[in-house]
């Protein structure tokens, strides 16, 4: 993936003006649409009995960490595919593609309630089918609050200065993969996934491999 972008700006990414305004989205949005569900089915699931809270507390951080990994995946090998023809190569530029070429674009670095409500539904549909509400309830609503931190934490480093040293490493880490390697750092939320599977790359890192890959381009020259 190339690493050609331009900072403080945007563009439109559909000549429908429904499209256009459907793929932007203010970033309290998907919090102040998905807490009030999760807590009102948390809340009845344990007023109902229909779960527990040992449920709570061995299925809730299970579905967080399915986030994690699901987080990692979808980036590395969904939101990365490019494909070979024009209509592949038009659904990466506007599922990931636009983020990439306009990295600062204030409306769209959360996910539209146009994209995260279809694959909530798909999650929840395939959860319900399994057939048990004590453990899917508490598992789907971790998978949420993960997703819910991914979005806070990707508008976080592309939009406020961090101030803890946590907050620093995750920040270099995203910008090392807007800018430097689109090809290493997949996790947003974290990075012991790219770390664990050999995708992780540091800024510095990655600039002293550019300058190789230049060195050695010119002496094959």
């Amino acid at each position: 993936m190339k690493t050609e972008y331009e900072r403080h700006s945007s563009a439109r990414m559909f000549e429908n003006n429904f499209l256009e305004a459907a793929s932007k989205i203010h970033p309290v949005t998907p919090f102040i649409f998905y807490i009030p569900i999760i807590t009102a089915m948390l809340a009845w699931g344990l007023w109902s009995g229909t779960t527990r809270p040992g449920m709570v507390a061995l299925f809730a951080p299970l579905g967080y960490l399915t986030w994690c990994f699901m987080e990692y995946t979808l980036h590395r090998n969904l939101f990365h595919w490019e494909g070979n023809g024009p209509l592949t190569r038009r659904f990466h530029a506007i599922i990931h593609g636009y983020h990439h070429t306009y990295p600062d674009d204030p409306q769209r670095l959360v996910m539209p309630l146009g994209a995260s409500i279809p694959l909530a539904i798909v999650i929840g549909g395939l959860l319900w089918l399994v057939g048990r509400p004590d453990a899917t309830i508490p598992y789907f609503v971790g998978i949420v609050v993960g997703y819910l931190a991914y979005d806070y934490l990707h508008w976080a480093v592309h939009y406020k200065k961090p101030w803890t040293n946590w907050g620093k490493a995750l920040r270099a880490h995203h910008m090392a993969h807007h800018f430097a390697c689109p090809d290493k750092n997949f996790g947003i939320s974290h990075r012991w996934i790219d770390r664990m599977l050999g995708s992780m790359q540091v800024r510095g890192q990655a600039a002293r491999e550019a300058a190789k890959q230049g060195a050695d381009a010119s002496a094959a020259e």
